[in-house]
């Protein structure tokens, strides 16, 4: 009981990291909308290299190199499916009140914080100090994706308040991932490795098809240069934090 008791505060404190988007209540509604590009732009990085330096390096050590690929792309697949549905469904007109990506990436990032629970959840059940360690890595990982995460579903339509909230149910995924690895290590593994490619083609296609093209609308030289900084910047964020794992 005292490692399930552990493995539920680290997800809580993982999960608490999503009101970090708290921050942006702070600006006036003229001001956030002048640094939404940044977020949009630091979001863009975050999701390629979460995708390219975490959740794919991790599959591809558990399920071989092809393996991967296929279920990478077929995340991708799937996320494009998902969104024509979204937007069959909930835009008429060509007009949204909340984007299709914005729902994807709360999706995502569900799936991702499951992940991680289970993660954190194994790491506990092999030694204390092993899931002290992956907890601080995943909240290091935690914070820049979800500032990311959050200016997403502002720039989706989201009101602020409604982000934060749902990007917390989003976040308390972590708790159930941990949870369910905890009481089923044993069988969870197989399940997690499927998962881990199929929220990379995710992370994915919502970076390549919905935030860079958004970037690339922007003709302003100042603006598109430091939006091509910041969306680097993100990239290698996550690429530095990887050593913390």
């Amino acid at each position: 009981m005292e490692i399930l008791l552990l493995i539920l505060i680290s997800t809580f404190f993982v999960s608490i990291i999503s009101f970090i988007g708290a921050l942006t209540l702070l600006f006036k509604e003229s001001m956030l909308q002048r640094i939404l590009f940044i977020l949009i732009s630091l979001s863009a990085g975050v999701l390629m290299g979460a995708s390219f330096f975490d959740l794919m390096p991790e599959s591809i050590a558990k399920l071989g190199a092809m393996r991967t690929f296929s279920y990478v792309l077929a995340g991708f697949v799937l996320f494009f499916l998902v969104e024509k549905v979204l937007q069959w469904r909930h835009c008429h007109d060509d007009k949204c009140h909340v984007h299709p990506f914005a729902y994807m990436n709360l999706f995502g990032d569900a799936v991702h914080n499951f992940i991680d629970g289970t993660i954190i959840a194994a790491s506990f059940v092999s030694s204390t100090s092993l899931g002290i360690i992956t907890t601080a890595a995943v909240a290091l990982h935690e914070i820049p994706q979800e500032i990311g995460e959050f200016g997403v579903l502002i720039y989706g339509g989201f009101k602020r308040i409604k982000a934060l909230m749902f990007n917390f149910i989003s976040a308390l995924m972590a708790i159930l991932g941990g949870l369910i690895g905890y009481f089923l290590s044993s069988y969870s593994k197989y399940t997690v490795n499927l998962l881990l490619p199929i929220a990379a083609g995710g992370f994915f296609y919502i970076a390549a098809s919905d935030l860079i093209p958004e970037i690339r609308k922007d003709t302003n030289m100042g603006k598109s240069f430091l939006s091509i900084i910041i969306f680097i910047a993100g990239i290698l964020l996550i690429y530095f934090l990887g050593y913390f794992k």
